[in-house]
């Protein structure tokens, strides 16, 4: 197999365990308080990533204080963030719901690196931002009687916490495009084995106080909760941080970026056979505006490469 298929393929696995994180998330959400459960997670995760530096003689990077900042902050988002935000929202909406949200994440750092770092969209980005809007719309709005049986209509408060859950899901999005955007800020160049370290450890940290305060220890034993966090700990965070940076090192952003799509399919194959969730006609819909929002990213990548490759040539020939 060829370094891009094998790229190709690392980065799908990856995807395909982001998108079981969803599940995951519902398994745990009624057994642990977030923080708890996320303080667990990295728990689990941080000293095998420390034992993976240490067998593979990696030394921890040496940052400036900014760059220090930026990481505290990268974790805060993309680490904590995002695994609380996805938890709190897991109480209250579907997994189907939730994975095309998640999958909606290429369009919304394409929309945060607009607004916030004040980058030129092209016509495809302005496509696929509104085409992901478009379903995380569809997504947010449809109501809670969707999922339940023809003839039966979902009470007020069902539709209003299956809202509240999709803004929280939508939320931890939103951290993660900015854990994106952080890790693009860094001058240190810092092995993808190194910043899982980072994150895993920092996120660890930040979540053990909040977690002590949520007493967990005076819950009932979940097992299936605590299943979950193992779950989550070593396939997506250990197995899917590793996959995805080796693949992502083999192919380029623009068809990296293509294979997020995996996440909200992913989603709905896990929501379907473990929680035996019902996808309707609104998710379909959906479903297909964020693919094709992922794609016109893709395209978007791939053009600007192109035009940056043409510029390099004609500087190389009016130089020779």
């Amino acid at each position: 197999m060829n370094s891009r298929l094998t790229g190709y393929l690392f980065c799908t696995l990856a995807m395909i365990g982001v998108g079981s994180t969803v599940v995951a998330s519902k398994l745990i959400a009624h057994g642990l308080p977030p923080f708890a459960a996320t303080a667990l997670r990295f728990a689990i995760a941080f000293p095998l990533f420390v034992l993976a530096m240490q067998l593979t003689g990696e030394a921890w990077p040496r940052v400036s204080r900014r760059e220090a900042l930026l990481l505290l902050l990268q974790s805060a988002a993309g680490s904590m963030g995002y695994t609380v935000l996805l938890l709190s929202g897991m109480r209250l909406t579907s997994a189907t719901d939730a994975g095309v949200i998640a999958g909606s994440l290429p369009a919304v750092a394409a929309l945060v690196a607009v607004v916030a770092l004040r980058e030129r969209p092209g016509m495809l980005t302005i496509g696929a931002v509104a085409l992901a809007t478009l379903g995380v719309a569809v997504c947010t709005l449809h109501t809670a009687g969707a999922s339940e049986p023809a003839g039966v209509s979902a009470p007020a408060s069902a539709s209003a916490s299956m809202l509240l859950g999709n803004v929280f899901v939508l939320l931890a999005v939103l951290c993660e495009a900015l854990f994106i955007l952080l890790n693009k800020r860094l001058r240190t160049p810092v092995s993808p084995l190194q910043m899982s370290t980072l994150m895993s450890g920092i996120g660890l940290a930040l979540s053990f106080i909040p977690a002590l305060l949520e007493r967990p220890w005076t819950m009932a034993y979940d097992p299936t909760a605590i299943e979950g966090v193992v779950y989550y700990a070593l396939v997506p965070t250990v197995g899917g941080f590793m996959l995805w940076f080796a693949g992502a090192a083999r192919i380029a952003g623009a068809q990296a970026s293509a294979l997020t799509a995996f996440v909200p399919i992913s989603a709905a194959i896990f929501a379907a056979a473990v929680l035996h969730e019902t996808i309707g006609v609104a998710q379909w819909g959906a479903m297909a505006c964020v693919l094709g929002a992922v794609l016109l990213i893709a395209c978007e990548g791939a053009r600007r490469r192109d035009a940056n490759a043409s510029s390099v040539t004609v500087h190389r020939l009016r130089i020779d």
